[in-house]
């Protein structure tokens, strides 16, 4: 049974949830009991950018059952498109949330993705800080396009209430809506470079530059070989399509 959507607002063409992050926590409780397969993504500034010119990311984005706004520029933009979001919930915090009720739920997680130190580090951490975390199953990220359905398949065996997939974009948008069905999880989440995160290889902005929408500027200082054509090129086009987002919502009001 499939969780209809409540309470969307569309930007850019997408229609985000417009829940608080403890709201979708209890929103994928629901899904959980509710059986079948729900995706879980959450959209950034890269994302909307991306998705404009790449159809197959659009419409694996659209196809999921909960879609979050991750990225303070997404709220400042709702805002000032009289489209207002609660709040920005992060991959990362949703994540935390949901490790936290899995162990208290009784819910057991897949962890999937990263390199294999990494994944292993993760396990180690979450089952030390939640005693009673009960973890299905856990492998790498890295394998060859035609070991992918003997991935799938170890994942289905082990029957996980929640898959955590910790790949880049399109990467992991890709590979979920490919293998959802198949997968048979009731809840499924794409969580990036959560991994690396919670194994301490890469350090948070503070909370003072979450708050400011900063916390590109802190990815970047850590990472300028990687992310300076991201952050300084490739998603200025986000300015452009606020304002045309911002012009074609004026015509509809005139």
């Amino acid at each position: 049974m499939k969780t209809e959507p409540r309470d969307r607002v569309v930007l850019f063409g997408v229609p985000i949830d417009n829940l608080s992050l403890e709201e979708t926590l209890d929103r994928i409780e629901e899904m959980v009991r509710d059986g079948g397969t729900h995706q879980h993504v959450v959209v950034n500034v890269d994302k909307i950018v991306k998705l404009q010119a790449d159809d197959e990311l659009r419409q694996a984005i659209l196809s999921c059952d909960l879609i979050n706004a991750d990225g303070q520029p997404i709220v400042w933009a709702s805002l000032f498109l009289q489209q207002p979001l609660k709040e920005r919930v992060t991959g990362v915090d949703l994540f935390g949330g949901l490790v936290e009720r899995c162990a208290q739920r009784g819910y057991r997680p897949y962890f999937l993705g990263a390199r294999q130190e990494v994944v292993g580090s993760v396990v180690e951490i979450l089952k030390a800080k939640h005693p009673r975390l009960q973890i299905a199953g856990w492998r790498n990220g890295y394998w060859k396009p035609e070991e992918e359905s003997a991935v799938v398949d170890d994942i289905r065996r082990t029957k996980p209430e929640i898959l955590f997939v910790a790949m880049s974009s399109p990467k992991k948008e890709l590979f979920l809506a490919a293998w959802k069905q198949e997968l048979r999880v009731p809840f499924v989440m794409g969580v990036g470079g959560t991994f690396d995160v919670v194994a301490g290889r890469v350090r948070r902005a503070p909370r003072w530059m979450q708050k400011c929408g900063l916390e590109w500027l802190f990815r970047l200082a850590q990472e300028p070989r990687r992310m300076w054509r991201r952050y300084l090129v490739e998603d200025m086009a986000f300015f452009r399509l606020v304002w045309r987002e911002w012009r074609i919502r004026g015509q509809h009001r005139s």
